[in-house]
């Protein structure tokens, strides 16, 4: 039994440490990024399938000169190109320009480009929840649900 408690320690450890290694990649590309001008971010979380995350490098005028993309299922996943999208209008993307194989790739380009527009707009853009924060809610509105009453 301490021999599986230790095992699941160790695995836990080790998948922080992993995604920690991949944050700091996604950071590093970004900063890239960032450093040759503006640049639009979406994202879509997977929970059990492959999530992704798109990164469009855009002139003053949103029209996109480089992407890249970090999607995939473990923490091994990598920052890599995401051609096709250059001398693209940012605004005017939507989830079928993606491909059709890769539905959160597709809800990232889309995301990267909602947040475009209202970023244009002046519009207030809203964090997504956190997984803690969306746990927290799905046991608020279990607690706050008003018990049936028994009928005899």
């Amino acid at each position: 039994m301490l021999s599986l408690i230790i095992v699941v320690g160790i695995a836990f450890l080790l998948q922080g440490l992993f995604s920690f290694l991949q944050m700091r990649h996604l950071s590093n590309e970004f900063i890239k990024l960032r450093r040759k001008g503006k640049v639009a971010f979406g994202r879509k979380s997977g929970g059990f399938r492959a999530g992704a995350v798109v990164m469009f490098r855009i002139d003053d005028d949103g029209i996109i000169q480089e992407g890249r993309m970090l999607s995939g299922l473990t923490a091994f996943a990598k920052v890599r190109p995401l051609d096709g999208f250059e001398g693209r209008y940012i605004g005017s993307l939507t989830a079928a320009d993606g491909p059709s194989s890769h539905k959160n790739l597709c809800k990232a380009i889309e995301d990267a480009a909602l947040t475009y527009r209202k970023y244009t707009n002046g519009e207030v853009i809203e964090e997504s929840p956190t997984p803690m924060e969306k746990a927290g809610a799905a046991v608020t509105s279990l607690l706050r649900r008003p018990a049936k009453a028994k009928t005899m």
